[in-house]
C-alpha cells in the first residue's frame, strides 16, 4: 500500500456538476470503507475583492490538509474551477508530494445553463452565466492534455463518479 498522499482534482465550468459528483464519490467512497476527506476549493478565497493574487486557496489548503494529515488522512478530493489547471501548485501547497489524479467535467452551454438556473437564485445569475460560458472555452483550450476528461451531459452523478474512482486507484490499493 501507498503510504504517500492522493489528491483527485475535479475542475470544470460553474454548472458542470463537481459539487454533485465529489459528494456522490464521498458517498461511494464511504461505503467501500476508504477514508478521504472533500476540500471545495471555490470557497477558499471567495471574497471581494479577488484576493487571488494573494494565493490565499493555497495557504488554506495547505493548512486543512495538515490537519486532515495530523489525523491520518491521505486522500482528497478537491473540487475548483480551475484546478485541474493548476495542479502542481495545489499539490505543492499540500507540502507531501501527494500522487495527483484530474479530471475536467465537462458540460454544454445548454446543459450548464439549465442546471445553474436551478441553483442561482439571486441577482447574478446572468453574470453567473457568462463566467462559466467563458470558464469553458478556457478550461478546454488551457487544461493539460493528461487531464481525463468527464462529460456530465444526461449523465447521472452516480455513474460519473463510477468512472471517476477508477481512475484514482483507490478501490484497488487496499482500502483504508
Amino acid at each position: 500500500m501507498n503510504a504517500g498522499s492522493e489528491v483527485l482534482f475535479l475542475g470544470g465550468r460553474s454548472g458542470v456538476g463537481k459539487s454533485s459528483v465529489a459528494f456522490e464519490l464521498h458517498t461511494q467512497l464511504a461505503a467501500l470503507n476508504i477514508k478521504h476527506c472533500v476540500i471545495e476549493g471555490d470557497n477558499l478565497d471567495l471574497a471581494f475583492p479577488h484576493p487571488w493574487e494573494h494565493h490565499l486557496a493555497e495557504k488554506y489548503l495547505a493548512a486543512i490538509w495538515a490537519n486532515y494529515r495530523a489525523l491520518g488522512y491521505r486522500r482528497m478530493i478537491y473540487t475548483n474551477t480551475v484546478s485541474v489547471r493548476f495542479t502542481e501548485e495545489l499539490a505543492a501547497a499540500m507540502g507531501d508530494g501527494p500522487k495527483v489524479t484530474a479530471v475536467l467535467l465537462t458540460a454544454t452551454d445548454e446543459t450548464a445553463s439549465a442546471r445553474l438556473r436551478i441553483r442561482e437564485q439571486g441577482s447574478d445569475l446572468q453574470a453567473h452565466l457568462e463566467r462559466s460560458n467563458d470558464a469553458a472555452g478556457e478550461l478546454e483550450r488551457l487544461t493539460p492534455d493528461w487531464v481525463h476528461r468527464r462529460p456530465t451531459d444526461n449523465r447521472s452523478v452516480q455513474d460519473i463518479a463510477a468512472g471517476i474512482l477508477p481512475l484514482t486507484g483507490w478501490i484497488t490499493d487496499g482500502a483504508g
